[in-house]
């Protein structure tokens, strides 16, 4: 189960809020605690489900002893850093409304079938994060196709890769 995850963007309060928009009920506030500028959209669901959207460029670091981690701001990194992270996400909206609002940000989406097995909006925040929004029926579909018995055997059928 998911609670929060983190993600980076040039403007973390845009971000956060069309996150929140794509909840349906969510909300979009600031979140000061990892690294200034940082913003936070609220699912406001059962489990408070959060994404916390970070200054592009910030890194967590390990701090010893009994103290909490830190987010660091490296502008350095550069606005064009690519990242592997990428979340699926629910929404109540339907793929019309997602693809409306990812038009009106200029941002690519498009309806993808991820294996021949359920649809993802995949949407790309700012143009280079991706998300994977599920509306209803898509939810449905990939919950299906992961059913722990689908996944175990999925899994027995995959041959590790060579390193």
């Amino acid at each position: 189960m998911l609670f929060h995850l983190s993600i980076d963007a040039r403007d973390p309060q845009h971000v956060a809020g069309v996150i929140a928009e794509l909840f349906g009920s969510g909300q979009a506030v600031p979140f000061p605690p990892v690294a200034k500028g940082s913003w936070v959209a609220l699912a406001l669901d059962e489990r408070n489900t959060t994404v916390e959207v970070y200054p592009r460029g910030t890194v967590l670091r390990e701090v010893p002893g009994d103290a909490d981690g830190v987010g660091l701001h490296d502008p350095a990194r550069g606005a064009d850093f690519g990242v592997a992270t990428h979340f699926a996400m629910a929404t109540p909206l339907t793929q019309e409304e997602v693809l409306a609002i990812a038009r009106r940000e200029g941002w690519p989406a498009k309806y993808r079938k991820r294996g021949g097995a359920f649809g993802v909006i995949e949407l790309w925040l700012e143009g280079d994060r991706m998300v994977e929004v599920l509306t209803a029926e898509m939810q449905a579909e990939y919950l299906a196709a992961l059913s722990p018995e689908n996944v175990k055997r999925l899994m027995a059928s995959v041959r590790p890769q060579a390193s």
